[in-house]
């Protein structure tokens, strides 16, 4: 996930992610948007989950970026 914050709130957005279960990485960026967001679920139940929790923080927009399988990225390296 990408996501967009209020200024200065990024430390504080961060934190919160953080205690997520379900996410991998999360640091902010530099660019069009502050938050770059890895999550991980077992299945797409999980991850709507984990993405509803995200988008329920107060001072974020947010942008989803689903990782597609079968077109020979690193993705597709890590599930054989």
């Amino acid at each position: 996930m990408l996501l967009n914050c209020s200024p200065g709130s990024e430390k504080e957005v961060i934190s919160e992610i953080s205690l997520l279960d379900g996410i991998v990485e999360v640091n902010g960026v530099l660019g069009k948007y502050d938050i770059f967001v890895k999550i991980s679920g077992e299945n797409p139940d999980i991850m709507e989950t984990i993405i509803s929790k995200i988008r329920k923080i107060k001072m974020i927009s947010s942008h989803t970026l689903p990782v597609i399988y079968g077109q020979g990225g690193t993705i597709d390296k890590e599930t054989e």
